[in-house]
C-alpha cells in the first residue's frame, strides 16, 4: 500500500454488460477524506461505474487501482477487505436479520485496526434505529432501511464509502437527515463518492464533481465550478 497515493485511482475503464458497451475510458481518482459527486441523466453509466470498481461488474479494459494497488476485477469481498464499503442503490438489506443483527454482522475493524465507528457510534447518529434495533429489516420504511444500510456500511470503518442513490424515493424529512449524515461522514474524515439526483445537495456537500454522459466523463472540477457553469447543468443534467 502506498499511503501517498489516492485512495482510488480509475482509469480507461471500459465495461460492457454482454456486447453493449457501457463505459467508455472512464478516469478519475478520490483522495483521503474526499467527497465526489457522480452526477448524469439515468442511464449515462453512474451504476456501472460503481459496480466496475467493486467487481460486481468487472471492467474488459482499463484498470481500478485501490492506495496504488491493482484491483482490477477483484471480487467484492476483497475490495471491502481493503476499505471500501458501498450503500447500493436498493438498499440491499437482510430482510430476515433484525436491525441489531444487520448492524453486528457487518462490523470489521478498518485498515490499520481502526474501530471508530462502533454499534453506538452508529446508533447515536441514527436514534431511529436504536428504537427498532428488534425489528426485522423488511419491517422498516424505506427512510430506516436506508439508515440502516448506511449504518451497516459504517460499521466496516471504511476509508471509502460509496453511496449510490443517497435519498431516492424518501419523503423530504427524512432526506434532510440522511445528507446531515453524509455531511458528519465526510467531517470524520471519510472519503465518499456519493450518486444522487438532488444537484443542490450534492455541490453543498461535495468538493468535486463528476458528469457522466453515455459512458463518459464529460465534465470533472469542483464544485465552486459547476456552481458558476449554469451551461453545463442545462446540457448534462437539465431535464
Amino acid at each position: 500500500m502506498n499511503a501517498k497515493a489516492p485512495i482510488l485511482e480509475v482509469n480507461g475503464l471500459h465495461t460492457y454488460y454482454g456486447s453493449s458497451h457501457i463505459l467508455h475510458g472512464v478516469d478519475f481518482a478520490v483522495h483521503r477524506g474526499e467527497a465526489v459527486s457522480f452526477m448524469g441523466r439515468n442511464g449515462m453509466g453512474k451504476t456501472t461505474t460503481i459496480r466496475s470498481i467493486f467487481g460486481l461488474t468487472p471492467p474488459r479494459r482499463g484498470e481500478v487501482r485501490i492506495f496504488g494497488e491493482d484491483a482490477t476485477g477483484a471480487p467484492p469481498h476483497v475490495i471491502a477487505r481493503n476499505g471500501f464499503a458501498l450503500v447500493p442503490e436498493g438498499r440491499g438489506i437482510f430482510p430476515n436479520l433484525s436491525v441489531a443483527e444487520n448492524l453486528i454482522m457487518a462490523a470489521r475493524a478498518g485498515q490499520g485496526g481502526s474501530m471508530a465507528w462502533t454499534l453506538e457510534r452508529v446508533l447515536e447518529i441514527f436514534p431511529r434505529l436504536a428504537e427498532r434495533l428488534r425489528s426485522l429489516g423488511d419491517h422498516l420504511s424505506g427512510g430506516e432501511q436506508q439508515m440502516l444500510s448506511i449504518g451497516r456500511a459504517l460499521m466496516t470503518n471504511p476509508d471509502l464509502l460509496v453511496l449510490d442513490e443517497a435519498t431516492e424515493g424518501l419523503a423530504p424529512l427524512i432526506r434532510r437527515e440522511i445528507w446531515s449524515v453524509i455531511r458528519r461522514i465526510k467531517t470524520a474524515g471519510i472519503a465518499t463518492i456519493i450518486v444522487d439526483k438532488d444537484v443542490s445537495a450534492l455541490l453543498s456537500v461535495c468538493d468535486r464533481c463528476l458528469i457522466l454522459a453515455k459512458g463518459r466523463v464529460v465534465y470533472s472540477g469542483s464544485s465552486a465550478e459547476l456552481k458558476e457553469n449554469p451551461g453545463i447543468h442545462q446540457k448534462y443534467l437539465g431535464v
